[in-house]
C-alpha cells in the first residue's frame, strides 16, 4: 500500500474506524462481566460437556418466563441459551436421554422415563436450553418485555437489563422436545421412574 506521495506504508491502522467497530464488542464483553460477577449465569452450576434432550406428551405450567442468558461449563467457556422459567408445571408421559460416546465401547445411552399415569410435578423449574419445539398456548402473553423487568414466573427468572424476554400467566405445550445444557427445580417429583443404560443410540426423538 502506498500513501499520497508514493511511499510504502505498512502496519497503518484508522483508529477512528477501529473505535467505531470495537465499541459494540467491548460493550458486550463489559455486559458479561457484569453479568458474571452479580451470578447472572443460567445454571447454579457448570455444566457438563453434553446437552441431552427431553420430550413429553404435555407440558403445563403456571407463571411462565423466557430470556437469554449463558451457561458456564468446567472448562470456563460460556454457552448461550434460552432459559424457560415455570413456577409450576406438570408433564406428562416425560422422556430423558443423553448418549456418551466412549473409546471401544463405542454409543452408550441412559434413559430416564417418568409420568405415564401420574403426571411429572415440578415447581420453580429453570431449563437452559437451546432448541424447544412444540405446539403452545399462551394466556395472557407479553412478548418483547425487558428481561430484568420479568414478574410472572419463578422469583429469580430475570435476565439482563435491555435484553428480550417473554412471559405469561400460563403456558400448554405439547409434543415437547427439547435439546438443553442443564434443569434446576425447587422441587422436582417423577412418578413411575425408570432409569436403564443401554448400548447404542437410543435417544427420546
Amino acid at each position: 500500500m502506498k500513501d499520497a506521495h508514493g511511499r510504502h506504508v505498512t502496519g497503518r491502522v484508522s483508529w477512528r474506524k477501529f473505535a467505531v467497530l470495537s465499541v459494540p464488542g467491548f460493550a458486550a464483553t463489559a455486559a458479561l462481566a457484569i453479568a458474571l460477577a452479580n451470578g447472572a449465569l443460567a445454571a447454579s452450576f457448570a455444566v457438563s460437556g453434553q446437552q441431552f434432550k427431553v420430550s413429553a406428551d404435555s407440558l403445563e405450567g403456571n407463571g411462565f418466563a423466557q430470556y437469554g442468558s449463558v451457561d458456564r461449563n468446567a472448562r470456563d467457556e460460556l454457552l448461550p441459551v434460552a432459559v424457560t422459567a415455570i413456577k409450576s408445571a406438570e408433564l406428562h408421559n416425560l422422556c430423558q436421554s443423553v448418549v456418551t460416546t466412549l473409546p471401544i465401547i463405542g454409543d452408550i445411552s441412559l434413559n430416564l422415563s417418568a409420568g405415564k399415569k401420574k403426571p411429572v410435578e415440578a415447581t420453580n423449574l429453570f431449563v437452559d436450553a437451546t432448541q424447544l419445539s412444540g405446539n403452545a398456548d399462551f394466556d395472557n402473553i407479553e412478548i418483547g418485555r425487558d428481561a430484568s423487568t420479568l414478574d410472572k414466573g419463578p422469583e429469580t427468572a430475570q435476565g439482563m437489563q435491555d435484553l428480550f424476554a417473554q412471559q405469561a400467566d400460563k403456558v400448554k405445550i405439547t409434543k415437547l422436545r427439547q435439546t438443553a445444557w442443564a434443569t434446576n427445580a425447587g422441587t422436582f417429583k417423577l412418578s413411575g421412574l425408570s432409569m436403564n443404560i443401554t448400548k447404542g443410540k437410543k435417544e427420546c426423538y
